[in-house]
Protein backbone atom coordinates (compact mmCIF):
# COMPACT_ATOMS: atom_id res chain seq x y z
CA UNK A 1 0.00 0.00 0.00
CA UNK A 2 2.76 2.46 0.91
CA UNK A 3 4.60 1.64 -2.29
CA UNK A 4 1.51 2.38 -4.41
CA UNK A 5 0.93 5.67 -2.64
CA UNK A 6 4.56 6.68 -3.18
CA UNK A 7 4.36 5.85 -6.89
CA UNK A 8 1.11 7.80 -7.21
CA UNK A 9 2.59 10.87 -5.51
CA UNK A 10 5.69 10.73 -7.70
CA UNK A 11 3.52 10.57 -10.83
CA UNK A 12 1.41 13.63 -9.93
CA UNK A 13 3.78 16.20 -11.47
CA UNK A 14 3.65 14.28 -14.74
CA UNK A 15 -0.13 14.70 -14.91
CA UNK A 16 0.12 18.48 -15.01
CA UNK A 17 -1.32 21.02 -12.68
CA UNK A 18 -4.41 23.10 -13.29
CA UNK A 19 -3.40 26.74 -12.89
CA UNK A 20 -6.90 28.17 -13.47
CA UNK A 21 -7.57 31.21 -11.30
CA UNK A 22 -6.11 34.59 -10.40
CA UNK A 23 -2.35 35.05 -9.99
CA UNK A 24 -0.14 37.95 -8.90
CA UNK A 25 3.29 38.08 -10.54
CA UNK A 26 6.51 39.80 -9.50
CA UNK A 27 8.54 40.61 -12.61
CA UNK A 28 12.19 41.76 -12.53
CA UNK A 29 13.54 43.16 -15.80
CA UNK A 30 17.04 44.10 -14.71
CA UNK A 31 16.06 46.41 -11.89
CA UNK A 32 12.73 47.45 -13.37
CA UNK A 33 9.53 45.51 -13.31
CA UNK A 34 6.11 45.33 -11.84
CA UNK A 35 3.34 43.25 -10.34
CA UNK A 36 0.96 42.30 -13.14
CA UNK A 37 -2.07 40.16 -12.50
CA UNK A 38 -3.13 37.25 -14.67
CA UNK A 39 -6.38 35.31 -14.69
CA UNK A 40 -6.06 31.88 -16.31
CA UNK A 41 -8.56 29.33 -17.57
CA UNK A 42 -7.06 25.94 -18.32
CA UNK A 43 -8.66 23.11 -20.30
CA UNK A 44 -6.26 20.21 -20.62
CA UNK A 45 -3.03 21.65 -22.01
CA UNK A 46 -4.74 24.77 -23.44
CA UNK A 47 -4.40 27.99 -21.47
CA UNK A 48 -6.37 31.21 -22.02
CA UNK A 49 -6.94 34.26 -19.88
CA UNK A 50 -6.21 37.92 -19.32
CA UNK A 51 -3.25 40.11 -18.40
CA UNK A 52 -3.70 43.31 -16.39
CA UNK A 53 -0.74 45.53 -15.56
CA UNK A 54 1.38 48.54 -16.53
CA UNK A 55 0.90 47.68 -20.21
CA UNK A 56 -2.90 47.77 -19.92
CA UNK A 57 -5.05 44.70 -20.46
CA UNK A 58 -4.65 41.91 -22.99
CA UNK A 59 -5.86 38.41 -23.83
CA UNK A 60 -3.48 35.58 -22.98
CA UNK A 61 -2.93 32.27 -24.81
CA UNK A 62 -0.61 29.45 -23.91
CA UNK A 63 -0.01 25.86 -22.88
CA UNK A 64 0.60 23.77 -19.79
CA UNK A 65 2.55 20.55 -20.32
CA UNK A 66 3.38 18.65 -17.16
CA UNK A 67 5.03 21.18 -14.87
CA UNK A 68 5.96 23.53 -17.75
CA UNK A 69 3.90 26.59 -18.60
CA UNK A 70 4.25 29.00 -21.50
CA UNK A 71 1.93 31.85 -22.42
CA UNK A 72 1.96 35.13 -24.29
CA UNK A 73 0.01 38.29 -24.95
CA UNK A 74 0.38 41.18 -27.36
CA UNK A 75 0.77 44.83 -26.47
CA UNK A 76 1.23 47.60 -29.01
CA UNK A 77 1.80 44.96 -31.69
CA UNK A 78 4.64 43.26 -29.78
CA UNK A 79 4.53 39.76 -28.26
CA UNK A 80 5.36 39.30 -24.59
CA UNK A 81 6.28 35.69 -23.76
CA UNK A 82 6.41 34.07 -20.32
CA UNK A 83 7.86 30.56 -19.87
CA UNK A 84 8.38 28.75 -16.62
CA UNK A 85 7.80 25.96 -14.17
CA UNK A 86 4.84 25.22 -11.94
CA UNK A 87 6.42 24.76 -8.53
CA UNK A 88 3.20 23.92 -6.68
CA UNK A 89 -0.55 24.50 -6.94
CA UNK A 90 0.02 28.06 -5.72
CA UNK A 91 3.48 29.00 -7.04
CA UNK A 92 5.24 29.37 -10.41
CA UNK A 93 8.51 30.89 -11.63
CA UNK A 94 10.29 31.50 -14.89
CA UNK A 95 11.58 33.96 -17.50
CA UNK A 96 9.88 36.68 -19.51
CA UNK A 97 10.77 38.17 -22.89
CA UNK A 98 9.20 41.53 -23.70
CA UNK A 99 9.44 41.42 -27.50
CA UNK A 100 13.25 41.33 -27.38
CA UNK A 101 13.31 44.78 -25.77
CA UNK A 102 13.67 43.51 -22.19
CA UNK A 103 14.16 40.13 -20.56
CA UNK A 104 13.97 39.04 -16.97
CA UNK A 105 12.60 36.68 -14.38
CA UNK A 106 9.26 36.27 -12.69
CA UNK A 107 7.65 34.57 -9.74
CA UNK A 108 3.92 34.14 -9.23
CA UNK A 109 1.58 33.31 -6.37
CA UNK A 110 -2.02 32.22 -6.74
CA UNK A 111 -4.47 34.58 -5.04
Amino acid sequence: MTRRLTLFLLALPLLGADISGKWTFQVDLGGQGGSPRFTFQQKGEELTGTYSGQLGEAKVKGTVKGDKVEFQFETQGAAVVYAGTIVSATEMKGRADYAGQAEGTWTAKKD
